[in-house]
């Protein structure tokens, strides 16, 4: 069996090479850059660009953290909105997608 590492790097490749219209990497790179993220957030930041809906965005988080398996989630209480940041081990990883991605398109 491989090594989760590579095994999440190819699926953030794959997972940018299927970007149409940017929205993905656009949300990789607030990440990076805003460090933390709630839905509300990434969604304001996102229709600055886009028309997109808040339960897509909330679905794409759900995505990246699930599927690729980069994020950390915090709630503090049933009450407040979950927060999500980057695991600190992928952020190299992630820089290096985001850069290979951008010089093939």
């Amino acid at each position: 069996m491989e090594p989760l590492k590579i095994r999440i790097k190819r699926r953030l490749e794959l997972y940018l090479e299927l970007d149409i219209d940017g929205i993905r990497k656009l949300v990789l790179n607030l990440l990076l850059k805003l460090k933390k993220v709630t839905v509300e957030l990434l969604y304001n930041e996102l229709n600055k660009k886009f028309r997109v809906s808040y339960s897509a965005v909330a679905s794409t988080l759900g995505y990246i953290h699930s599927k690729l398996g980069i994020l950390h989630v915090f709630k503090e209480s049933y009450k407040t909105p979950s927060v999500y940041s980057l695991k600190e081990e992928y952020v190299d990883m992630i820089n290096s997608a985001l850069t290979k991605n951008i010089a093939t398109s």
